[in-house]
């Protein structure tokens, strides 16, 4: 097998977009995510260098990966990360570099990420209520994600999305203020339905507030919606517009109506393990062969490896969700 041939699953799923953790590190501790008490961080040595990723990323689009998203933990604590951001959108055959974060520092960062090469940007926004925002992530920093959301508008990302993750209880109240936030802005409000991976086992189908809800919230506080016919997407999110013509929202619907079958993403760690999925109890150790004197040959055949050894639904042989090994901070959200 040629190292330029594509990446193709055992189900026939091309991959083409790639996650990457580049720490597990946060600057808030948002309770879907990641512990309160007793993490262990990564230390420093232990995750990948700029020079590995871009390594990494150089072999990974001669395979077909055309798409980065740089993910944590909260990636905008990572020193020199528009320096990371300039040298991965550099890469011959990479096209697009997006970025998800929690927004605390978006105000200080904005402009240099634009200019280093940034091309989108999904912020996560759970509540504008700031006292819920404090009891979700543990910190008070709604103000600050505000300016950075403020700050990301007026540099002129081409894509700017807000994340928000449904709770069944707790959720209810924030679906149609943060919607019409976003409506007012011209951004798109994605609403991501509660998984597994907050690193307690403490997640139940209970907790998960459906697309389905979500939807007639959304329908009976702001207006009708339509679905968005989008042939070929390989996008998490099924979109519905608003008949108003003002906006629209995504559902990712992760346990009441997967999206695996369209799935085009692989994920590295920031300690460099390879993962084919969230929920995936497997993983393959790329800095490894990175450290440890591999070719590009060999690191290229590891990335096939992850790739066919991907499962047809949740990372696992039933495709039964159960929760992950890891949490979302160390897997890379």
């Amino acid at each position: 097998m040629s190292i330029a041939d594509p990446l193709v699953d055992g189900f026939g799923r091309v991959h083409t977009d790639l996650r990457i953790s580049v720490t597990d590190r946060c600057n808030i501790r948002c309770d879907y995510c990641i512990p309160a008490r007793g993490v262990q961080f990564r230390p420093h040595a232990a995750i990948l260098s700029f020079e590995e990723l871009e390594r990494l990323v150089r072999v990974a689009a001669r395979l077909g990966i055309r798409k980065l998203r740089l993910t944590g933990g909260e990636p905008l604590v990572r020193k020199g990360i528009c320096r990371l951001v300039q040298m991965l959108s550099g890469v011959p055959g990479i096209e697009d570099v997006a970025m998800t974060t929690n927004g605390v520092l978006l105000a200080e960062y904005a402009e240099g990420l634009k200019a280093a090469g940034l091309q989108r940007l999904n912020v996560s926004l759970d509540t504008l209520n700031r006292e819920k925002f404090r009891e979700i992530s543990r910190r008070d920093g709604l103000p600050q994600v505000l300016e950075g959301i403020a700050a990301a508008c007026r540099v002129g990302f081409r894509q700017i999305k807000l994340n928000a993750v449904a709770r069944r209880g707790r959720s209810e109240d924030d679906v149609v203020p943060l919607a019409q936030f976003a409506r007012n802005l011209g951004l798109e409000l994605r609403l991501i339905e509660f998984m597994p991976a907050d690193g307690e086992d403490r997640w139940s189908s209970e907790q998960v507030l459906s697309g389905e809800e979500i939807l007639r919230l959304l329908g009976e506080g702001i207006g009708p919606l339509e679905a968005v016919v989008e042939p070929g997407s390989r996008s998490p999110a099924v979109r519905y517009r608003f008949l108003d013509g003002r906006g629209s929202v995504g559902l990712i619907t992760t346990v009441t109506e997967p999206f695996c079958s369209r799935c085009s993403r692989l994920r590295v760690t920031s300690e460099g393990g390879l993962r084919n999925c969230i929920f995936s109890p497997q993983g393959w150790d790329a800095r490894a062969v990175l450290r440890g004197g591999g070719s590009d040959e060999q690191l290229a055949e590891l990335i096939r490896q992850a790739v066919l050894g991907k499962k047809e639904q949740h990372g696992a042989d039933d495709g039964r969700l159960a929760p992950t090994d890891r949490a979302m901070h160390q897997i890379g959200g």
